[in-house]
C-alpha cells in the first residue's frame, strides 16, 4: 500500500510552493511523520528521511535564526531522494535556502495555513487509514442510524436484498458483496467498498443497481466504522437460537473483535426490521440500557415475591 504526494495535497488542501509533476507522483509508504528539530542542530543519527517532514513554528523559528549558509547546508543534508515531501505549517514563509535545496534535491515543498498540531493529526489519520492493511470480507456493510452494521450469511440468503430494503427505509449503503475492512486503531474497525463496486448493489434477477442514481446521495456512504456484525442463517427447527441475548458472540477482523448476532431467516420474517431493532438494541446496551438484564431482574423479583407468599 502507498499514497501519492498529490493525493495528500488534494485531501488536506495543501498549497504547492515547489513541485514538478513527477515529484507529486512520489509514493509515501509510512504513516509516520517527522518534525526535524534535532536534525536542524546537525544531529542526524536517527533521521528518517522516508517520512514526510513537517515544520511548525518551533522548527521554522530555529531555522530562520541560522545564518543563510548554515541554513542551506542543514536543509541540503535533510533533503534526500527518499523524502516524499516537506510541509511547512501555519502559513509560514518558506526561506529561499529551502527552495534552493528543494530544487537541487528534487523535493516537493508544500504549505498549509492549518496549525501544526492539527495538521499533524489530520495527516497521520489520513495516512493511517490509507496505508492500513485491508481484509476483504463477503457481506453488506450498512450505516444504520449512524452505526456500521456488517451483514453476512450464506450465499443466496438475501443479504443484498436486505441491504436494499434498509436503503428504502432511509439507511445508507456503504458496500455490497465485498467489504474492505482495516483497523483504524487497536479498538476501531473501518470498512469501505472496493472501488469497482462503490454505490452498486447486485440483486439476483434484476442485476446491478446504482443505489446513488436511484435513491440519491443520501442513500450511500463512502466508508463507515464497523461496530456490529449480523449473520443471517436459514431457520432450522432442530437448532437452538438465542432468545434472550445472553449468548454473546464475537468475531475478529484485522485483530479487532466486534460483537456478532445470528438471525434465523424464514418466510414471513421481515429481516430488515429485525436488523434495525438489533442495531438500536446494541446502541442502547452501549449506553447502559440492557433489556435482557432488566428482564432478568424483573424475573428474579417475581420469583422472590412468589416465594414470600405463604401457602394455604
Amino acid at each position: 500500500m502507498s499514497v501519492l504526494v498529490k493525493e495528500v495535497i488534494e485531501k488536506l488542501r495543501l498549497d504547492i510552493v515547489y513541485g514538478e509533476p513527477e515529484l507529486l507522483e512520489k509514493e509515501i509508504n509510512t504513516a509516520d511523520i517527522t518534525r526535524p528539530g534535532l536534525e536542524m542542530t546537525g544531529y542526524f543519527d536517527y533521521y528518517t528521511p522516508e517520512r514526510i517532514q513537517l515544520l511548525g513554528m518551533k522548527e521554522w523559528s530555529y531555522l530562520v535564526s541560522m545564518s543563510s549558509h548554515n541554513r542551506y547546508q542543514v536543509l541540503k543534508k535533510m533533503f534526500l531522494p527518499e523524502t516524499p515531501a516537506v510541509i511547512v505549517a501555519r502559513g509560514l514563509v518558506v526561506p529561499e535556502e529551502m527552495l534552493k535545496a528543494a530544487r537541487e534535491c528534487k523535493i516537493a515543498i508544500l504549505t498549509s495555513r492549518t496549525a501544526t498540531s492539527r495538521l499533524s493529526g489530520e495527516l497521520s489519520s489520513y495516512l493511517d487509514s490509507r496505508l492500513a492493511e485491508r481484509t476483504s470480507v463477503h457481506g453488506v456493510l450498512m450505516d444504520i442510524y449512524g452505526m456500521g452494521v456488517l451483514i453476512q450469511g450464506d450465499s443466496g440468503i438475501g443479504k443484498s436484498e436486505t441491504g436494499l430494503e434498509l436503503v428504502k427505509r432511509g439507511h445508507r449503503l456503504v458496500a455490497d458483496d465485498r467489504v474492505d475492512i482495516f483497523a483504524k486503531d487497536e479498538i476501531t474497525l473501518w470498512g469501505e467498498p472496493a472501488e469497482i463496486l462503490r454505490h452498486l448493489i447486485e440483486i439476483r434477477g434484476v442485476g446491478i443497481i446504482d443505489v446513488m442514481s436511484l435513491y440519491g446521495a443520501s442513500a450511500v456512504k463512502d466508508s463507515s466504522q464497523v461496530q456490529l456484525a449480523v449473520y443471517l442463517e436459514n431457520y432450522d427447527t432442530h437448532k437452538t437460537f438465542d432468545r434472550l441475548g445472553n449468548n454473546a458472540e464475537e468475531i475478529e477482523i484485522s485483530g479487532v473483535g466486534i460483537p456478532r448476532i445470528r438471525i434465523p431467516v424464514k418466510t414471513g420474517r421481515n429481516i430488515s426490521v429485525v436488523i434495525e431493532a438489533a442495531a438500536m438494541n446494541y446502541r442502547a446496551k452501549e449506553m447502559g440500557f440492557d433489556a435482557t438484564r432488566l428482564f432478568e431482574e424483573r424475573l428474579t423479583n417475581l420469583i422472590a415475591q412468589n416465594e414470600e407468599v405463604p401457602h394455604a
